[in-house]
């Protein structure tokens, strides 16, 4: 991918179509939000496409699936079409958040973080965080039921070490998923393609890279083995 792509591309005719469909009758922008919120978290399940961050918000509509940096490309991308100012913001986050996710076997090959973005709107006047789009709910719900019979704090996709964890429509300084498991803060970007493009993005190596594919299909499996434990 040209490094200056842009992934939130908004002006995609899909993603201005599904804006448009999501939030024609809808008239303020906490509304229009909601609707696009519900949309990102449901409607693209948690989980991994065969392509690693290096995916638009157009293809991501196309795969109904994402994991946190494709989720925010998105959800930018609808945002913005929605006429909703948005920005990715990015972060190193604690690897643990993926036991369970990922083949325990792959965290040998993993640093001890990795990258990680969310979603800031502006909404009265001023920039608010939000991330509780990343899980759909229905894997959500079982993943924290997995979570606590663990016993651990960060697991699943989930993290509880600054508190509890939400799925739901709440932003700003509460309701976090992943939150609690950021070890650093990396700012905010215009869009997801600035931050591969800097030097603070960490790609993957020709290894990680070959393994990929592999690990996303042994995770999307366990997915959806947790999404079918308590059905």
């Amino acid at each position: 991918m040209n490094p200056m792509e842009k992934l939130s591309d908004d002006q995609n005719p899909s993603v201005q179509e599904k804006a448009k469909q999501l939030t024609a009758d809808q008239v303020t922008q906490m509304e229009k939000l909601e609707r696009i919120f519900l949309f990102v978290r449901d409607e693209i399940q948690f989980g991994f496409p065969q392509k690693w961050d290096a995916v638009k918000a157009s293809e991501t509509l196309e795969y109904k699936k994402g994991y946190c940096n494709t989720k925010a490309t998105l959800m930018v991308a609808l945002c913005r079409a929605a006429d909703i100012p948005a920005r990715i913001h990015t972060g190193q986050i604690n690897i643990d958040i993926m036991r369970g996710i990922f083949p325990s076997f792959v965290f040998i090959f993993l640093p001890a973080a990795g990258g990680h973005s969310w979603v800031e709107v502006k909404m009265e006047d001023r920039w608010q965080p939000i991330d509780s789009y990343i899980n759909d709910k229905v894997f959500y719900t079982h993943a924290l039921k997995k979570l606590e019979e663990s016993g651990k704090q960060t697991a699943y996709s989930i993290s509880h070490t600054s508190g509890t964890s939400s799925c739901e429509f709440n932003f700003g300084e509460k309701g976090f998923v992943h939150m609690g498991a950021v070890v650093e803060d990396q700012g905010t970007w215009d869009d997801f393609s600035d931050y591969m493009s800097s030097d603070k993005y960490i790609g993957m190596n020709g290894f990680q890279a070959m393994l990929f594919p592999i690990i996303a299909k042994m995770s999307n499996r366990m997915i959806s083995g947790i999404r079918g434990k308590l059905q």
